[in-house]
């Protein structure tokens, strides 16, 4: 473990928290940071108890993309330098798509260019009312690449374009509108309606929630026969955990 703590992590009943720890810098990525936030998904994957994630930033911003020390090594890396550091941010994509519980976003200020990709990279976005987000790459000759993948799974075709092209922040009521943003609160009362809002998932069955989120992401591009196998092979399997046999018997119980 680096002394240079960029990441915090705290437990809140069955919500792991996982706080972006540079509000000097907008909780700007670098290396330090990118490594810590994969060991700490790791860490709450490997607690039984965990429910849920939530990936928030300290201070005004959630995050404001590329902290601008990295953008000076980019710009000085080689080639294979370069892909070993896009790598490792693919990496926290990737891991946060196959956790088995919900990773939440909890957006304050602004999410942008790398920090819009990692919000939306995970399963729910919860958003202030004053929240902006957007992908401002294009106006350095960038290319917003990998969370582009993401983007596209997120919203339409065209809206995508829009967003990628012409580097425009958008409010929290337009990301909802496009499908970047899941619900909307008053900053008064953001941490209170987030705490209420993954709470939800204490209640459910985990194993049900875990085998839903990895059919969903298993079936994008699936042609429909076999996406109906996908999901034959999930039904097959949910029948017979524990979860689901004790809550069968519970709903016969009370007929």
């Amino acid at each position: 473990m680096t002394s240079n703590i960029t990441v915090l992590y705290s437990v809140d009943g069955a919500a792991a928290r996982i706080t972006l720890n540079r509000p000097e810098k907008r909780n700007a990525l670098n290396d330090e940071m990118i490594g810590q936030l994969k060991q700490l998904l790791r860490k709450a994957e490997a607690d039984d108890s965990i429910r849920s994630i939530v990936i928030t930033g300290a201070g005004k911003d959630f995050c404001s993309g590329a902290d601008l020390s990295e953008l000076k090594k980019i710009s000085q890396a080689s080639v294979s330098e370069n892909m070993e550091d896009a790598r490792s941010l693919m990496e926290v994509f990737m891991l946060i798509r196959e956790l088995d519980v919900p990773v939440v976003a909890a957006v304050r200020g602004r999410a942008l260019a790398g920090g819009c990709g990692l919000a939306s990279a995970c399963d729910l976005v919860l958003a202030t009312e004053s929240a902006r987000f957007g992908y401002p790459e294009v106006k350095i000759g960038f290319v917003p690449a990998m969370v582009m993948a993401i983007l596209r799974r997120n919203i339409s075709e065209k809206n995508a374009f829009e967003l990628v092209t012409r580097s425009a922040e958008i409010g929290a009521d337009r990301a909802r509108e496009l499908g970047l943003v899941n619900e909307i609160f008053s900053e008064d009362q953001f941490e209170a309606s987030v705490v209420a809002y993954v709470r939800v998932f204490e209640k459910l069955s985990k194993s049900a929630v875990s085998l839903t989120k990895k059919l969903l992401y298993q079936i994008d591009g699936m042609a429909f026969r076999e996406a109906l196998e996908a999901g034959v092979d999930v039904n097959v399997i949910a029948r017979m955990t524990e979860d689901c046999q004790k809550g069968i018997a519970r709903f016969l119980a009370k007929g």
